[in-house]
């Protein structure tokens, strides 16, 4: 049995992903996760012998209610279409299956260049009920921004930040979105850990070819009081 690949980074203990699957049948490698020497956490896609390796992380501790906040340097905006980044919540088999009890925060075109490249989604506590999403076009200023959620038990509200900071200045034009659904049921109720992803949509290699690197400088939770 192959021992798992843990770091440390912003304060918590992570699981590095490795081997195939979902999403996007795509495969994912341990060495494209790490942490520098000042702290920053990397995470890469990369080809190697013609076959493409993801990263993936998340947290072996699980957060409940509060705010959820990322600070990230790369021009995300830029992506090729292929590329996927997710900063999200997601369930462990205990709680719930796929595409239920996640709040995501994407930044992807989805494989479509004419697609919003902004996307927020909160999935429900019960399968195949309503979904809640929200999407937008938007191009930075520079290589920093700030991306948050903050989640309580009846809503969720979604901000996107030029720059490290969430200055209600420097928000994101139409980045902030509150969905506050009728149903709580289409909120997730429980603690989860946090997942943080680079992938290619449907597994499908970048149209430039080009290897993707993005660094998140901080991860910070504060729960609700």
């Amino acid at each position: 049995m192959i021992e798992q690949k843990t770091i440390k980074f912003s304060g918590y203990v992570w699981e590095v992903r490795s081997g195939d699957g979902d999403p996007g049948h795509n495969h994912w490698s341990s060495d494209n996760v790490w942490v520098d020497q000042d702290g920053y956490l990397h995470l890469k896609i990369t080809q190697q012998d013609g076959i493409w390796y993801c990263a993936e992380l998340s947290t072996t501790t699980s957060m409940g209610f509060g705010e959820y906040e990322f600070y990230i340097i790369n021009r995300i905006d830029l992506f090729d279409p292929n590329i996927v980044f997710g900063l999200f919540n997601y369930p462990p088999a205990s709680i719930g299956p796929d595409r239920t009890n996640e709040t995501d925060i994407e930044i992807s075109r989805w494989g479509n260049p004419t697609y919003p490249n902004g996307n927020f989604t909160v999935f429900p506590t019960v399968y195949e009920t309503e979904v809640g999403n929200y999407t937008f076009n938007f191009s930075l200023n520079g290589s920093y921004t700030t991306h948050r959620f903050v989640w309580t038990s009846n809503e969720v509200h979604f901000q996107s930040f030029h720059g490290h900071g969430n200055d209600p200045q420097q928000k994101i034009d139409k980045a902030d979105w509150l969905y506050k659904p009728e149903n709580s049921q289409n909120i997730p109720q429980q603690p989860l850990p946090i997942h943080i992803n680079l992938w290619l949509f449907d597994g499908q290699q970048p149209t430039d070819s080009q290897s993707v690197e993005v660094i998140v400088s901080k991860f910070q939770f504060t729960p609700s009081s």
